[in-house]
């Protein structure tokens, strides 16, 4: 696990930068919440965001690649979460090959893990409603959920 690399950026600064696992989630989301405190939310907004990353860390372990990656930066104006699971992806060049093992023309070994589904269901739907702004990307890479939540006015 790397740990967390705060610094500054052009986009903000970074306040939390971590890989997860299964087994890590527990401490991750004690990390979101003290992170969303400390950029300036109330305490229920800092449990939505909390409760938002949750879900997306879960869809990781649960359907995607079973381990990601979580960063967390703050502006004057917003705290932005964002969420990825890097995939293996197939090595440029060899989609479409022949495996050693497989006859010629047989359909490619599927990407693995399988990728992340970007369906309506329960976890999207509640990161949807606690987030000010949700952008979901999806590629042969991985796949990235970004949210932002608007910091209170000074």
């Amino acid at each position: 696990m790397q740990p967390s690399r705060p610094g500054r950026e052009a986009d903000g600064t970074v306040l939390l930068d971590r890989e997860f696992l299964a087994g890590t989630l527990s401490a991750l989301r004690e990390e979101v919440l003290t992170t969303a405190l400390a950029a300036g939310l109330s305490r229920d907004r800092s449990i939505e965001v909390l409760l938002a990353a949750h879900e997306l860390a879960a869809n990781v372990i649960r359907h995607g690649s079973g381990r990601g990656r979580l960063r967390m930066r703050v502006t004057a104006r917003a705290l932005s979460c964002q969420v990825s699971d890097a995939r293996t992806a197939v090595v440029a060049g060899q989609a479409g090959r022949p495996q050693p093992d497989k006859p010629a023309g047989a359909p490619p070994a599927p990407l693995a893990p399988t990728a992340w589904p970007v369906e309506h269901g329960h976890g999207l739907w509640l990161v949807r409603r606690t987030a000010d702004q949700v952008q979901v990307t999806a590629g042969p890479a991985g796949s990235v959920v970004a949210m932002t939540f608007n910091l209170p006015a000074a």
